[in-house]
């Protein structure tokens, strides 16, 4: 990865990707760096631009990694083998290739967006001297930087260190473990709530972003998410007791701007689908027939296909929350458990058991009764199962999958291959994993 990282241009055409690459995410007929980061309102319209890559269409983080997760774990199935990359990620093992679309646009524009945060953070307080519109740019970029390299450690067994130096055109980024990138997005995460508790953000940056993104209570929720994967349990729970569970944070859309998973996906119903109401669980793990969460997040017809996408992705303007309150206590739960803690570890676990669809702010809930564990290693089960249905099609199944040591059975494979726009420019790039 250069100092200018590769861009992979994706284009839509029918149902494939057409990639085209260059040594740049410059667009040439706009206007240069400097000019795009010289006012504190271009810098605002730059960080709001990070969520525009996120959720982009069919080349953003969410279409890619909501497919790659619900696939790789059985959740998902691909019903038109044309499809290719899909097709690859559905059968998994050595099927999915350096060159795999989905694949390469995961990697790309997660990496595009951490260079972008960074160039926007690096020249924040130098532009800005409004310091609660500062605080306002540097935890807007922070969220989706830290979802950004979040990503990258669920799907690859090593991450870049960081985005290149500025400067240099023969810079090759270093590369840490997926733990080591979950710290970093913590740490990154925590720099911008450093920022906001010595400044709260001001209501002129407001202004500039979309309403439906709480960006303190974000901020929080990230933190309890990727310190929690990094094995910071004590960090990851004293976060999660700042999320303020009643407020929703979404990425929101609209007709001019869908939502991509609807309207590429269960809109047509040509390219991947939910199995059935199992949800992707072995026998032992699978939904009650009366947790209401199935109903939610699977619609049911007599006719073909009996199966089909709901939840968040049932319309062309149905937002998709950046975290969902079950998670949070979820959270709770497992770090609760991690430290050996089984009885508040329960009782958090049970909160999300018991909860009805009315008690949360987006209708998710089991409804169901408290559930019972007998050690510490029941509740474990208990907490990944209960992630697994509660967080469906949520882009975190296959951590969640190795983080609790399920066998590897029930995973299509452990991490994704390096593609080729990193290998063919960057030494450092690790092997690929075997699985």
């Amino acid at each position: 990865m250069k100092r200018y990282i590769k861009q992979c241009l994706l284009g839509v055409v029918a149902i494939s990707f057409i990639t085209a690459c260059k040594k740049d995410y410059q667009d040439p007929s706009g206007p240069s760096s400097e000019q795009a980061y010289s006012t504190p309102n271009a810098l605002a319209n730059a960080a709001v631009g990070l969520q525009a890559w996120y959720e982009k269409d069919r080349i953003g983080i969410l279409y890619t990694s909501v497919a790659s997760g619900s696939l790789l774990t059985g959740e998902t199935f691909v019903t038109n083998p044309g499809n290719t990359d899909e097709a690859q990620i559905g059968a998994g093992g050595v099927k999915i290739l350096n060159t795999n679309a989905i694949v390469t646009g995961l990697w790309s524009v997660s990496n595009k967006i951490r260079y972008e945060a960074d160039s926007i953070m690096r020249r924040t307080n130098t532009i800005v001297t409004d310091k609660g519109y500062a605080s306002g740019i540097i935890a807007y970029a922070s969220i989706f930087k830290a979802l950004a390299i979040g990503v990258q450690a669920s799907f690859w067994e090593q991450v870049p260190a960081g985005s290149s130096t500025p400067g240099s055109t023969t810079n090759n980024v270093s590369f840490i473990t997926g733990q080591q990138g979950f710290a970093l997005a913590a740490s990154t995460l925590d720099n911008a709530i450093t920022a906001v508790t010595a400044t709260p953000i001001g209501s002129n940056f407001l202004v500039n972003v979309p309403a439906s993104v709480d960006v303190v209570n974000t901020l929080y929720a990230l933190k309890a998410r990727y310190a929690l994967y990094a094995g910071d349990y004590a960090g990851a729970l004293a976060a999660a007791n700042k999320v303020d569970l009643t407020v929703k944070s979404v990425l929101g859309f609209n007709p001019q701007v869908t939502n991509p998973i609807y309207t590429l996906v269960t809109a047509t119903n040509n390219i991947y689908n939910v199995v059935d109401s199992t949800m992707g669980l072995p026998v032992g793990l699978q939904p009650s027939l009366s947790d209401k969460r199935v109903p939610f997040y699977i619609a049911t017809r007599t006719a073909k296909p009996h199966f089909n996408i709901n939840g968040f992705f049932q319309t062309n303007v149905t937002a998709v929350p950046i975290y969902l309150p079950g998670e949070i206590l979820l959270i709770k739960a497992e770090c609760y458990a991690r430290q050996h803690d089984v009885p508040n570890g329960l009782l958090q676990l049970n909160k999300v058991v018991t909860k009805t669809p009315a008690a949360d702010p987006f209708g998710v809930g089991a409804a169901l009764p408290p559930a019972v564990a007998a050690s510490e290693q029941d509740l474990l089960t208990l907490i990944f199962q209960h992630r697994r249905i509660e967080l469906f099609m949520g882009a975190q199944e296959l951590e969640d999958s190795r983080r609790f040591g399920r066998p590897v059975a029930e995973r299509k494979r452990n991490f994704f291959p390096y593609p080729f726009v990193e290998r063919n420019d960057n030494p450092n790039t690790p092997q690929d994993p075997a699985f």
